[in-house]
């Protein structure tokens, strides 16, 4: 289901208006050509990363550790996430499945941000949270992205949730930003 544009032009979400208007028309322009396109839509991605600045999705996922207040309120707001080698992953694997067709979620897991507090305390208790904050934050079952459209492909996900936030922890403190 794709996001609901005036719903986003209305609000000014344009970084989720822009994806939206873009996939569309590439569906439209691959339809109108007579091509085949497969689009892979990823959760919230978390893992290490080669760059020597912090990506924006690490930025928000790792808010509470970095002591990142701007990116406090849409961590809040994440629901699922996925470990960035399974996002390339499933790339590739959509690229050689000959029957992949269309838009497929790529989301290993549901999370909410006291699934990361409680992660994060406990694999890393030297790291201080800002308990205060979470206090504000209401605990909600997050909503859940589902990927079986991805995984009846034949598609497995290798990484968990504890794998994404460690590989993500331990990048940022090999590059310095912990």
């Amino acid at each position: 289901m794709w996001s609901e544009v005036d719903t986003l032009r209305e609000s000014g979400k344009w970084y989720p208006l822009s994806k939206t208007l873009t996939e569309r028309a590439m569906f439209q322009f691959a339809e109108q050509h007579g091509l085949d396109l497969v689009s892979v839509l990823p959760s919230m991605i978390v893992g290490g990363f080669l760059t020597s600045f912090l990506p924006y999705s690490l930025k928000i996922s790792q808010a509470l550790v970095l002591g990142d207040k701007e990116h406090y309120n849409l961590l809040s707001t994440i629901n699922n996430a996925v470990h960035i080698d399974d996002a390339a992953s499933a790339h590739i694997f959509l690229f050689e499945c000959s029957n992949a067709k269309g838009r497929y979620i790529c989301s290993s897991d549901d999370i909410t941000v006291h699934d990361i507090a409680k992660f994060m305390s406990t694999k890393y208790p030297e790291l201080q949270l800002p308990t205060e904050l979470l206090m504000e934050i209401e605990e909600k079952k997050p909503i859940h992205l589902s990927s079986d459209r991805l995984l009846s492909c034949g598609f497995n996900f290798r990484y968990n949730f504890e794998d994404m936030y460690t590989d993500a922890i331990q990048c940022c403190k090999d590059k310095g930003f912990l």
